[in-house]
């Protein structure tokens, strides 16, 4: 299983009006490191002709993260099957190393020519399983 990690460092545009992270934000997160893993390791060949729609989203919520806490992101795909790849993204506070947010989403290989579902090639499969 490939893993993609980054540090984040909470911002007061990141918080709601009970002074913690806004769940728009996590969400906001989640996409961007999902987009990250993939243009980190995606040739220009697939990145040209494929792209990765959301099918299905589920967040658990875990606690809390407040004003200039810092937030290691992590992510990988725990399985993929035909057109569609289940990727996992965990965030946690690094301080305490507590888990604040699980995210599984499922994700469908688009074909950009067609716009239509295809089955994820060998290649695509290979960039996660490392």
């Amino acid at each position: 299983m490939h893993t993609y990690e980054k540090l984040i460092t909470v911002a007061l545009d990141d918080l709601d009006e009970l002074n913690h992270v806004n769940n728009v934000r996590y969400v906001q997160w989640i996409n961007d490191i999902a987009k990250e893993h993939w243009y980190q390791n995606a040739s220009q060949e697939m990145l040209n002709d494929f792209i990765w729609v959301v099918i299905k989203h589920c967040i658990q919520y875990k606690g809390a993260a407040f004003l200039n806490d810092v937030l290691k992101l992590r992510t990988y795909v725990s399985f993929s099957e035909g057109v569609t790849s289940m990727r996992i993204v965990e965030i946690y506070n690094i301080s305490t190393d507590k888990l604040l947010v699980k995210s599984e989403i499922n994700f469908c290989l688009i074909n950009k020519r067609n716009n239509r579902p295809t089955r994820i090639p060998d290649n695509i499969l290979n960039l996660f399983s490392k």
